[in-house]
């Protein structure tokens, strides 16, 4: 009797991944292809000087503490650029089931545009005003001289290789204020429009009063 054949089954990490992906990044009704893209655009602008920082975690007579810095620094540095996406997908609007307690009630409009209006605007003052700023005048941010050392007068490559990582930073708080703003009116447009079915049915039931009333 011949064994019965193995049947392979896919596993389903995949599936599961590629719906977390939707769910995180696909836009909802009323985002724009532009705004998408500059979402987008917000975590790739971030993502060349996070991956430019990681190679000093590692250099000889660092410390542990160093280390660690850099890397949380990093990685904070994308998680807080991710949140872009929070102005275009459903979970901006809609907390998540995974979180307790608020899980599927709406989020309150100004919950979500304060903290990125807030964020857009330091975010915009420092990586598009101040530091931009003081790489041209070869300060530091308090005014004082750069150290000798410093990546951005490094010379040669190093220092090419530093602005090129670092310039798409300008873009960051302008980008995520264009995005507060579009979250801003799209959220606005979508409560007066909820708010109209509701005054309808009033207006309505005044008319077949003012008939009646004309009649008696």
């Amino acid at each position: 009797m011949q064994p019965l054949p193995r049947i392979s089954r896919r596993p389903a990490c995949p599936g599961r991944f590629r719906r977390a992906w939707r769910a995180a990044h696909e836009p909802v009704a009323g985002v724009s292809r532009r705004l998408r893209l500059a979402a987008y655009a917000v975590v790739l602008a971030v993502l060349p000087s996070s991956l430019w920082r990681l190679p000093s975690a590692f250099d000889h007579g660092i410390g542990i503490g160093e280390r660690l810095y850099v890397v949380f620094l990093s990685v904070l540095s994308e998680a807080v650029a991710f949140t872009a996406f929070g102005l275009i997908a459903r979970w901006g609007e809609v907390f998540p089931r995974w979180l307790p307690f608020v899980r599927g009630r709406r989020v309150p409009t100004m919950a979500a545009v304060v903290p990125a209006a807030i964020g857009a605007a330091l975010l915009t003052f420092l990586w598009t005003g101040l530091a931009l700023v003081t790489q041209i005048m070869g300060t530091t941010i308090r005014g004082d001289a750069l150290p000798v050392d410093f990546p951005g007068s490094a010379g040669g490559w190093e220092e090419v290789w530093f602005h090129i990582c670092y310039t798409p930073l300008i873009l960051w708080g302008p980008l995520l204020a264009v995005l507060t703003v579009a979250y801003w009116k799209r959220r606005r447009a979508a409560e007066h429009s909820a708010m109209a079915p509701e005054a309808q049915p009033v207006s309505a039931k005044a008319k077949s009063l003012d008939g009646v009333r004309r009649h008696v």
